[in-house]
């Protein structure tokens, strides 16, 4: 089966505002499953002890950090997620000349894996990359990507961003192509996209592409036409990375590309990047993350529920106690039973079918996020500009709570729908 899910999105200077880094990802999975935002704390680990992903264990590290996660409620890994460094990764299903049903199927690190031991176990980008080519390396990437569609496996292709550059990184069967990305805008789907610019790649990798028949060893090495399954990405079959990519270009063309522009591409539905609920495959959950280099804190933003263009972006903000408390209780599936629906999913699942239908709804849920984003940036903003101490608490404190602040809000918007 053909990956059909899935798109990522950074936006770099100068094409941004206040020259940050914007990050964002739609998760398309299948229609049955849920998706939960959950808290990572960071940790020092006893190293004899290895760490449990979903069907694998693999040798722990000393030290791993503060991570938010939106996550399949039934596996270790992650669709996406955002460290306490700044440090982003979304990852999508790939399909490739090496993709082989039987071998793929077998327990190894799943992609999701990968994304999560990815945002633990670094500080930047380029760190992220070598951890990522580290663990594939040694483990393997393989393994059922759904525990309702048990024969449903693929390759995996990953965007990392930071605070100064992002990276994308993907793979083919045992093999993997890096490209840095230092200015303007990259996007990535469900096709190998990495073509000529290659700045890490995998040891042995040409010489692989000419023994398997792929590349003749004198043309330029372009990964996605040796490797891939399109035979170019500038009139390819994925039309959500052609589409994904001008949405880019439009929205960043005045160099005012900010959180609001990227939810606005992730809620593009005539591309068919935002996924409703009403086929086989929903976006399920989506991010927008705003990462600062200039002082400020960064804000990363989750649905948890599924469709963007009738969900809202609720804001995190990892404070200074963020090692000491555990969060997103509204958000988090139930440990027991094959009934993972947390409770915004179930609030949200009653009213979907009246948010689409009814147009004030949805602009009463846009309202209220544009006021929890409004909010964010002030709070932000208060805490670089001030320097009493008092005051600081006082804003750290209001950080700590405000997802889970939104999220209680967003219930009981729900509710009032019901109501009415």
């Amino acid at each position: 089966m053909k990956p059909i899910s899935c798109d990522t999105f950074v936006c770099l200077p100068p094409n941004t505002v206040n020259n940050c880094v914007i990050f964002g990802k739609n998760s398309d999975r299948p229609s049955d499953e849920v998706q939960e935002i959950i808290y990572v704390p960071k940790q020092i680990h006893d190293k004899s002890v290895p760490e449990r992903c979903t069907y694998i264990e693999i040798d722990q590290v000393e030290e791993t950090y503060a991570t938010v996660l939106s996550k399949p409620s039934w596996m270790w890994g992650a669709e996406m997620g955002a460290n306490e460094h700044g440090v982003c990764i979304g990852n999508e299903a790939v399909w490739t000349k090496l993709n082989n049903p039987k071998e793929d199927i077998k327990p190894k690190l799943l992609g999701m894996d990968l994304v999560r031991l990815g945002l633990i176990r670094s500080t930047t980008a380029a760190q992220a990359v070598t951890v990522l080519t580290t663990l594939f390396e040694l483990h393997g990437q393989g393994g059922p990507c759904s525990d309702s569609m048990k024969n449903w496996s693929y390759h995996n292709s990953f965007l990392i961003a930071d605070r100064k550059e992002a990276y994308v990184l993907e793979t083919a069967g045992p093999y993997w192509a890096a490209e840095r990305v230092e200015s303007g805008y990259r996007n990535i789907s469900n096709d190998l996209s990495i073509r000529t610019k290659i700045d890490l790649m995998s040891h042995g990798l040409k010489e692989k592409a000419v023994e398997l028949g792929f590349w003749d060893g004198v043309t330029p090495f372009d990964f996605s036409a040796v490797f891939g399954t399109n035979s170019s990405l500038d009139d390819d079959d994925d039309g959500r990375f052609t589409e994904g990519r001008k949405l880019l270009k439009k929205y960043s063309s005045d160099n005012k590309f900010d959180e609001k522009c990227m939810m606005k591409i992730l809620r593009d539905g005539p591309s068919g990047i935002c996924m409703g609920c009403d086929g086989s495959f929903v976006s399920t959950s989506s991010q927008v993350s705003v990462l600062n280099d200039n002082g400020w804190r960064d804000i990363h933003f989750f649905t948890g529920t599924p469709d963007p263009e009738h969900s809202a972006f609720k804001p995190w903000i990892f404070s200074d106690n963020v090692t000491e408390k555990c969060y997103l209780s509204g958000v988090k599936s139930p440990d027991v039973g094959k009934n993972r629906k947390h409770d915004l999913y179930i609030e949200h699942e009653k009213c979907y079918k009246r948010l689409v239908k009814a147009k004030k709804l949805k602009e009463g849920l846009r309202e209220m996020e544009n006021g929890w984003i409004l909010s964010a940036r002030e709070l932000v903003e208060k805490y670089m500009e001030t320097s009493d101490t008092t005051e600081k608490s006082v804003i750290i404190e209001k950080c700590e709570n405000m997802f889970d602040t939104c999220v209680e809000q967003e219930l009981e918007f729900y509710g009032k729908c019901l109501s009415t």
